[in-house]
């Protein structure tokens, strides 16, 4: 397959803007014409997730994206004029973006469309061929997938790998032209080692504990109310959820108030609410009951809030939003990340220790501030290194169509949305064309006073 697509690039060569924006359209129509199917395929993987939750998460922003994409990519491709050094002013110098060939995607199971088609909508807008692997652990969306692209777009340009973890071993040693992997840290190590023997670059966009900061005295149902949204939706299975929150020791118990209230107004039946999503797998089912157990056995509070009615019928795989207050670092919940609806509350006392907390962890995907602006916070944004950053907000950065998404360390390397994924899947060519009168011609061999008097004036 990886040939096939190769081959047909050299043969058909670069496409122009036309071509880019219909094969864009291509890819709306489908997520347009074919959303209950998304949706149904979706739900089923989970077991049970909101038909509205995927349909605002995943293909609204797909959609957007989309749009984004088609409406600025005429000035994307579009040639950038250079500077030229002062003695070689004759000369132009430009940079163009060229399309990498072939690349390759291997996406995740957390929200199986938006991040399986939004990097096959930029790579595609950047002129490339793609080859998919999606996740194995949503069969019967990745299934889908499969077949609407089949539909959309011949083999030759994109294809659709579905397999076990072996297929994606093998998927991930391919010579790509480019390679894009949404996944954990630990796997993004696994994926970049495959890369490196065939020295192809990589885009990982993986995770870590991302923190959310709140100052002192800003604890309110606002505050309480956003980050119970960023924690739950998807029931905390989302790589930019906040992971953990760092509260004024004198407001913890005003936040888990806060937070108790925030969720029982979101989810109203609490964890058995139609829009309340279910874990993806027993295995990471298990892992999740066995963080708070650790947390529990290791001398944490521990909180339930949300609980449903007691006749409520139990859903397979559910885990109530719950607090886990006070929490120390050897606990398993503060050693990894969480990927569910478990939210340990850490305290501090001054900024300078919630600065500290932060930076002796390896950088996270995204930070959160809640809180005035001011000193503390200009001293949180500048003194810590994150992916983005939201301002009295979470997770909905990701959305932000002109903002670069991705990570940095151990949280991702490169960043695609907006013109840097464009320039992430493609190649910076830099031409110069040197003008008929220029003065490096005197300069060059033989040498004599000419040369001399400009050595002299560029050495002053």
């Amino acid at each position: 397959m990886l040939d096939l697509q190769r081959t047909a690039y050299l043969r058909d060569g670069v496409p122009n803007l036309a071509s880019r924006r219909a094969d864009l359209a291509r890819l709306r129509a489908l997520l347009v014409e074919n959303r209950r199917s998304i949706e149904k395929a979706v739900a089923e993987d989970f077991g049970h997730r909101s038909h509205h939750e995927t349909a605002l998460m995943e293909l609204v922003p797909t959609i957007n994206g989309i749009d984004y994409l088609s409406k600025n990519l005429h000035r994307f491709m579009s040639p950038e004029r250079r500077q030229v050094s002062a003695l070689l002013r004759m000369a132009h110098a430009n940079v163009v973006y060229q399309p990498l060939g072939v690349v390759g995607v291997i996406s995740p199971w957390n929200y199986p469309v938006n991040l399986a088609l939004m990097p096959l909508a930029t790579a595609l807008a950047a002129g490339n061929r793609v080859m998919l692997k999606p996740s194995e652990l949503t069969p019967k969306t990745s299934a889908l997938i499969e077949q609407l692209l089949a539909r959309a777009f011949e083999p030759e340009q994109v294809a659709v790998v579905n397999g076990d973890a072996e297929v994606a071993k093998a998927f991930s040693a391919l010579p790509f032209d480019h390679l894009m992997f949404t996944g954990s840290t630990k796997v993004g190590r696994t994926v970049m080692r495959a890369a490196s023997a065939n020295l192809t670059p990589v885009t990982l966009e993986l995770g870590g504990k991302s923190p959310a900061v709140i100052s002192r005295g800003a604890v309110d149902a606002i505050t309480a109310r956003r980050i119970a949204y960023g924690k739950l939706a998807n029931a905390g299975q989302t790589c930019v959820a906040p992971d953990y929150v760092l509260v004024h020791q004198d407001d913890v118990e005003d936040f888990a108030t806060a937070f108790e209230t925030a969720t029982s107004r979101i989810y109203p039946a609490g964890p058995n609410s139609d829009d309340y999503s279910t874990i993806i797998s027993d295995a990471h089912f298990n892992r999740l009951n066995g963080l708070v157990e650790d947390a529990k056995t290791k001398g944490a509070r521990v909180v339930t809030v949300g609980h449903a009615p007691a006749d409520a019928a139990q859903r397979k795989r559910t885990i109530a939003p719950t607090l886990i207050l006070n929490p120390s670092v050897d606990m398993d919940v503060m050693q990894e990340e969480i990927f569910g609806p478990i939210l340990p509350v850490i305290t501090y006392q001054t900024i300078d220790e919630a600065i500290a907390f932060i930076n002796a962890r390896p950088r996270p995907l995204a930070l959160y501030w809640f809180g005035p602006a001011g000193k503390a916070r200009d001293r949180v944004l500048a003194e810590t290194t994150s992916g983005n950053v939201g301002i009295n907000s979470t997770i909905l950065h990701v959305a932000q169509d002109d903002l670069p998404f991705g990570g940095v360390g151990e949280s991702g390397i490169g960043a695609y949305h907006g013109i840097e994924g464009f320039r992430r899947f493609s190649h910076a060519k830099g031409i110069y064309s040197q003008g008929r009168w220029n003065l490096a011609d005197m300069a060059m061999a033989p040498f004599g006073k000419i040369a001399n008097q400009l050595l002299k004036f560029m050495l002053r």
